[in-house]
């Protein structure tokens, strides 16, 4: 997907939706808001990662909103599972706070991520940074945008010039940390941390190049509309385009070329 691909001609309506998107973004971030750097319980799942009430009232705020607005529609979230028509077209991914290890230690880099999805394929997606008040937001067949102004990726086509990121080499196993440091250490710069925030700074042109693991759907669904719109390139390590079934790998990049060079250092991972 890129600026240029379709948004889906029997789909809903763009811009009554795009706006929608954004009216769900408004409620994460003030839910979030309320209960950043507040005394909040802290819960652990069974992987060990934090969860909080503001994450599961983020994703039971957002998830009213959408099925009072769209009874066709589902809804999948981190928090709540499935909900909503099992045969549903139309669906909606969330994330009601990606980089909750950040939101719980009162460190801004953490968001709110939305994607809305035709079938498996993710049209629209939104990267709401509450704690920092800035929203980006990708949608088929138009630019990216930063607070309602386009943004672009950097343009870098070369790792040796790239500055990169990934959220921590915790998430690697040793076959992908191996990888990850032949690709991070070749780079100009090689940074750790932010989340989802990582690929928002990479739309706005700040990073060029996110490779990751251990993703779940409801974590990069809402990244590939915002940093394709913006001109960048966002896979799996194999070169396919994220979907609903995509597994956890991640490469993301500012341009075809360097996603292209990066690729190459990653395909032999199994």
């Amino acid at each position: 997907m890129n600026p240029a691909s379709p948004w889906p001609d029997d789909g809903p309506d763009r811009a009554p939706l795009v706006a929608f998107a954004g009216t769900l973004a408004d409620a994460a971030r003030a839910v979030a808001r309320r209960h950043f750097r507040a005394s909040v319980e802290v819960e652990y799942k069974a992987d060990g990662s934090p969860v909080t009430r503001a994450d599961r009232e983020v994703e039971e705020t957002l998830s009213g909103l959408i099925h009072e607005r769209f009874a066709e529609h589902a809804v999948t979230g981190e928090e709540l599972g499935r909900t909503g028509p099992s045969d549903a077209r139309w669906r909606w991914v969330l994330d009601p706070i990606d980089g909750t290890k950040n939101f719980v230690t009162g460190r801004p880099l953490f968001g709110s991520l939305i994607a809305f999805l035709d079938g498996d394929r993710p049209i629209l997606g939104v990267i709401e940074s509450p704690a920092l008040g800035e929203r980006y937001v990708g949608a088929a067949g138009d630019v990216t945008r930063f607070d309602g102004r386009p943004c672009r990726t950097s343009g870098c086509t070369r790792l040796g010039d790239a500055r990169m990121s990934a959220t921590t080499p915790d998430l690697f196993d040793s076959d992908e940390l191996v990888a990850f440091d032949d690709v991070s250490f070749a780079a100009r710069i090689r940074t750790f941390g932010g989340d989802c925030y990582q690929y928002a700074q990479l739309a706005a042109g700040h990073l060029d190049l996110v490779v990751e693991a251990e993703l779940a759907p409801y974590d990069l669904l809402a990244l590939a509309p915002v940093v394709t719109g913006a001109g960048g390139v966002i896979t799996d390590w194999q070169g396919e385009a994220l979907t609903a079934a995509s597994g956890g790998r991640i490469l993301a990049a500012a341009t075809p070329e360097l996603h292209a060079e990066v690729l190459v250092r990653l395909q032999d991972v199994v």
